[in-house]
């Protein structure tokens, strides 16, 4: 299946196959975004850099939600074309942009929420450089862990479909 990477449903498990590089991109479900900005305990006074951003939606929610401050940084150029339309379409680009960028070589120093839906090895591969932010920033990974960095908090979610959804909380040290 290749796809612009649209969805036509934000609530949908879908994966979709992008034009651009080829690797699949799997929408976050609504109710696994609400329980990522809560167990984070998101405010208007947090910076919120979501690594692998897609199609905008934990960055936008954030926004609308809470007034936080966003950037998503995704390597597929459809994907940040879409989020930054999101962005318009949600009356947010005052608070949000996404960035078409390497996770590895973009710099978030100033972040104080990290959110993650990568897989396991990016995971462990970002550690390094997530431990150089500021005491206190919390990172939140969707279904994956950090191999032995062993989270503060575990939640579990399951949507409608049945599905069942880890969220992971750290926070720097």
């Amino acid at each position: 299946m290749r796809s612009s990477g649209t969805q036509s449903n934000a609530n949908e498990e879908i994966p979709v196959l992008t034009e651009s590089t080829g690797a699949p991109y799997l929408a976050t479900h609504q109710l696994v975004v609400d329980e990522m900005l809560s167990v984070a305990k998101v405010n208007g006074d947090d910076i919120l850099y979501d690594l692998g951003s897609g199609d905008g939606r934990i960055p936008i929610t954030a926004a609308t939600r809470f007034g936080t401050k966003g950037v998503g940084i995704d390597i597929d150029p459809v994907l940040v074309r879409m989020a930054n339309k999101n962005a318009v379409d949600q009356k947010v680009t005052e608070k949000v942009k996404f960035v078409e960028a390497d996770i590895f070589k973009y710099d978030f120093c100033d972040a104080t929420v990290v959110m993650l839906y990568l897989s396991p090895d990016l995971n462990v591969q970002l550690k390094p450089q997530l431990l150089k932010l500021k005491p206190g920033t919390r990172v939140v990974s969707h279904n994956h862990d950090m191999g032995d960095w062993k989270p503060e908090q575990t939640r579990k979610v399951t949507t409608p479909g049945g599905v069942e959804h880890r969220v992971y909380l750290w926070r720097i040290p």
